[in-house]
């Protein structure tokens, strides 16, 4: 059982987007700017629980055809159990995090698209 909520993973993905194409990288303090959203992706990622970034590499790995969907509680019980380095490096360390955590979401019948969209609604 997938223990993270879609919103979670969409926020990673929308901010694993905005880090990695460099969204702000053409203005004058974009440099900084970008170095802002990865502090606030690592830091939203390293502040998950053990459960939730387990989960969350499960969904990348789900993604990238490492497991297959019907293989998500051992794809967790895998990132538990090979975790050598803290999650927030590992999953930063993937330039495709977005896209593999998208295919994850899709490949589990979870909706990125829907997930995105309730982050981005006013409330």
């Amino acid at each position: 059982m997938l223990q993270i909520g879609p919103d979670k993973i969409a926020h990673v993905i929308i901010r694993a987007r905005e880090y990695g194409s460099g969204i702000d990288a053409w203005q004058h303090s974009g440099q900084r700017r970008q170095h802002g959203t990865r502090s606030e992706l690592h830091d939203f990622i390293a502040a998950l629980n053990e459960d939730e970034q387990a989960s969350l590499v499960a969904v990348m790995w789900i993604g990238r055809d490492s497991f297959e969907a019907d293989e998500l509680a051992e794809a967790i019980e895998t990132a538990r159990a090979e975790r050598t380095i803290p999650t927030e490096d590992y999953l930063m360390g993937e330039p495709h995090l977005a896209d593999l955590l998208e295919a994850g979401m899709d490949a589990l019948g979870l909706s990125p698209e829907d997930a995105e969209d309730a982050l981005h609604k006013p409330v």
